[in-house]
């Protein structure tokens, strides 16, 4: 269970001025509930079949049925609370693996078929769901609110005038140091090897009320331009960068998504990165990302297609590195108990404000799960 740390006071005064206050740990606070979240790739759910995946410790299965649709449910039967999705999907409806108990799209229990359709016990609780730009997307929090929030905006991934790649895997952190690490282009260092000596400057900073933006223009101060980055800024190798022509790119976090644009002095959106991060344990210290990371095609036809191979291989490297170090943030949270970060950077401060503002209320004492109680049948 999380509990909230005591940590120091955030004060503007002197200590006398100002009271201690008492400060959640960013890293125990989980991701709210009440959002779409991405759980799969399309690709993953075969027609015909069902597909078992997991948000925050919480098992799902997802069911493509004979006609295409998905749905989704808890991942388990009411019988014996075995897994659904080692089950057989049958028509529109899923079938328990072990004695045959079928479900509907909505959860509900429709066959037993050593009982008879007219007694029918409980079923398992239905997720909403939507297929969109390659992603499952589910709602896990109260399903009453599904109609109204909004659904996010998905990039340009169904624009034909980009290209645009899927990606993602699990990471071992939390979701938050995801968001920081994307924000924050000060760690452009870690990327020399690839990118050589960039150094990022701040050029403006905003926030609302569920969303931090950040502004940054680039200086390379050593090292010619990598090919795959050139295919993105379309700047020739060695040559060195016009200061009154820099590309501009902004980074956004809009709870609980996170977006990435670069645009040209004429405002020209030459790359658009959309990213969730979706918890998949209950302590929520392994995420799956899932990315939409589009180009905007250049007027050469058949450019960008031609060198795709070459921009995954280098986004792969920058991406590896990510990881590698927000994997290492998370073993020196867990090793010192808590978080002992002394951030500096006012953007990345915002930030943590923001994503402890919108994620879920701390926990109270565990609840007995829900139990589904099935009355005894009786000849």
């Amino acid at each position: 269970m999380h509990v909230a740390l005591q940590q120091e006071a955030v004060t503007s005064g002197t200590p006398a001025e100002q009271p201690q206050k008492t400060l959640r740990d960013l890293r125990r606070v989980d991701i709210h509930p009440d959002h779409w979240y991405p759980v799969a790739w399309s690709r993953e759910v075969k027609r015909g079949k069902a597909h078992g995946v997991k948000f925050a410790g919480d098992p799902v299965v997802l069911v493509r049925t004979e006609s295409d649709k998905v749905f989704a449910l808890e991942d388990r039967c009411a019988h014996r609370q075995v897994p659904l999705h080692a089950g057989v999907v049958d028509g529109e409806s899923i079938r328990c693996c072990y004695h045959g108990w079928t479900y509907d799209c909505s959860g509900k229990c429709i066959d037993v078929p050593y009982l008879g359709r007219e007694r029918l016990p409980n079923g398992v609780r239905s997720y909403p769901c939507r297929e969109e730009a390659g992603l499952i997307f589910i709602f896990p929090g109260d399903p009453l609110l599904a109609e109204s929030v909004p659904f996010p905006a998905l990039g340009s991934a169904g624009d034909k005038a980009y290209k645009t790649r899927r990606f993602g895997r699990a990471v071992k952190c939390h979701y938050t140091f995801m968001h920081e690490n994307l924000m924050d282009m000060n760690h452009q260092f870690l990327h020399r090897k690839q990118m050589g000596q960039m150094k990022a400057r701040s050029v403006g900073r905003s926030r609302g009320e569920d969303w931090v933006e950040v502004n940054y223009t680039f200086a390379r101060e050593e090292g010619k331009q990598p090919i795959g980055e050139a295919l993105v800024f379309s700047q020739k190798r060695g040559t060195k960068p016009d200061d009154n022509n820099k590309d501009v790119m902004t980074i956004r976090t809009e709870y609980p998504y996170q977006t990435l644009r670069i645009r040209t002095k004429d405002q020209t959106m030459v790359m658009d990165l959309w990213i969730a991060y979706v918890p998949l344990d209950a302590e929520q210290r392994t995420n799956r990302t899932f990315g939409l990371l589009s180009i905007r095609r250049p007027k050469i036809p058949g450019i960008l297609d031609a060198a795709w191979p070459l921009l995954v291989w280098f986004t792969e490297r920058i991406f590896k590195e990510d990881r590698w170090i927000v994997e290492r943030e998370q073993e020196a949270h867990d090793r010192q108990g808590g978080d002992h970060n002394h951030e500096v950077f006012p953007v990345i401060l915002e930030l943590r404000s923001l994503l402890t503002e919108c994620g879920a209320p701390v926990r109270e004492p565990a609840l007995e799960r829900r139990v589904h109680i099935i009355q005894p049948v009786t000849d």
